[in-house]
């Protein structure tokens, strides 16, 4: 079982969400209608889901799962985007680099992600029980000089269906069932480390891209592309290990 807050590889086959009119989905694995907390928890989970709209069948999946990112980050706590990283974002709109932005922050997220059991160890013998304050200045840091440590899915970092708590976290009230709109069946009951090493060269701080009509702008441009492919050829070499 993963270990809470420990993000985990999507699983095969995955999941179908079926999205009605009247903002409802339907999951059509378990036969019962689900909240948009019921799927953050299925992908923390390790669920992989693809979400259609039962209307005309398109794939609504990065609008849902956008979704569920603004109504995480509305509910205070420990967000995982921080202000700046979110005003960064936004300004690689219409930039020439936008077209390299979103490999980067896949490949950086992955290697991340598959990195993560050998950084913690790292960290933590290295600062011993300042692990947990220095663990976060770390990550802060290493988001900040790398411009962005998150997916494709925030390009459409916007409300999904205009509000972000249009569908709500609740249980939606009972209402009846549209047209062809399936009816729920019972709900089912939900039933080595790594030695420490050196950081992964991923962490390494990018140079932030110069401005626009800089004459160093194409260097850097090619810089980050051998980044990325850095970054591929880590990933790819981890997942021959596992």
């Amino acid at each position: 079982m993963a270990q809470p807050n420990q993000p985990t590889s999507p699983k095969s086959n995955p999941i179908v969400i079926k999205k009605y009119a009247n903002r409802r989905l339907y999951n059509t694995d378990t036969s019962a209608y689900v909240t948009l907390d019921d799927l953050c928890q299925m992908i923390k989970e390790g669920e992989e889901i693809i979400v259609y709209d039962a209307k005309n069948g398109d794939d609504i999946t990065r609008g849902v799962l956008t979704q569920i990112i603004v109504e995480q980050e509305s509910k205070g706590g420990q967000n995982l985007l921080p202000t700046s990283f979110l005003r960064q974002l936004i300004s690689f709109y219409g930039n020439n680099m936008q077209s390299v932005v979103p490999r980067y922050l896949e490949y950086s997220m992955q290697a991340f992600t598959k990195n993560q059991s050998q950084m913690n160890d790292y960290l933590r013998s290295t600062f011993g029980s300042a692990f947990g304050g220095m663990f976060s200045n770390t990550i802060e840091q290493v988001s900040k000089q790398n411009m962005a440590l998150f997916e494709n899915a925030m390009r459409m970092f916007s409300p999904f269906g205009g509000t972000a708590n249009a569908a709500g976290n609740s249980a939606p009230q009972a209402s009846a069932p549209e047209e062809n709109e399936p009816e729920e069946a019972p709900r089912a009951a939900q039933a080595q480390s790594t030695p420490p090493g050196p950081p992964p060269s991923y962490l390494r701080p990018v140079a932030a891209p110069a401005a626009a009509g800089d004459p160093q702008d194409d260097a850097s441009i090619r810089q980050m592309q051998q980044r990325l492919d850095e970054l591929q050829k880590q990933i790819a070499q981890l997942s021959k290990t596992e």
